[in-house]
């Protein structure tokens, strides 16, 4: 019996557009940093902004640094990695209120806090309620500085909310992701588009 799910956020909730986003960096002068995006490369820089050992204003020199000529603003490089995400579909949302009227939802994202500010200020705001509404707690990658699929960040997610894993869906964009899940008790679903739309 399902009484609890957790959700991703990247590829599940909000939509992902790769090819937007490597043309934001490359107008910048930045093309080397529009290389680590379309290769979906995640480390260095852009690790450490999701597991929060840096912020952004160092990530933005950090981008700078590697793009010899670039003297965009932190505004324009935190602009150019906002457009990697497309929005959060309306009907997201009203399956987001329906499901949450019978378990209790969660979210759980390898995220970074300018994807997450642009999220929680232009995203879930789009039917006029907030993130709060849909999601009792949002767990956070670049707060616990930890990521998914390391196995700790699942149950760390378990001991704060006091959730029992075999009574917890967990829903991710990600097989990796959901093994790791599976592996700590919990009941996954890999949906890499709307799948998780007909539970």
């Amino acid at each position: 019996m399902i009484k609890n799910i957790i959700f991703d956020f990247g590829g599940v909730l909000v939509g992902l557009d790769r090819h937007r986003c490597t043309d934001a960096f490359a107008r910048l002068g930045a093309g080397a940093i529009a290389g680590y995006v379309d290769e979906c490369r995640q480390e260095d820089l852009f690790h450490e902004l999701e597991v929060g050992a840096i912020g952004i204003a160092e990530f933005c020199e950090k981008v700078r640094r590697a793009c010899p000529g670039c003297t965009a603003t932190d505004a324009e490089i935190s602009g150019a990695w906002g457009a990697l995400l497309t929005g959060i579909p309306v009907v997201k949302l009203e399956r987001l209120a329906e499901l949450k009227e019978k378990y209790r939802l969660v979210l759980l994202s390898n995220t970074n806090p300018i994807h997450w500010r642009k999220s929680v200020s232009d995203y879930f705001t789009a039917s006029g309620k907030t993130v709060d509404y849909y999601f009792e707690r949002t767990f956070l990658s670049y707060e616990m500085q930890m990521l998914k699929p390391d196995e700790a960040i699942f149950r760390q997610v378990l001991s704060e909310t006091g959730f029992n894993a075999a009574e917890t869906l967990f829903i991710d964009d990600s097989e990796a992701n959901c093994a790791a899940a599976r592996r700590v008790g919990l009941e996954a679903m890999h949906s890499a588009a709307d799948e998780w739309l007909r539970l």
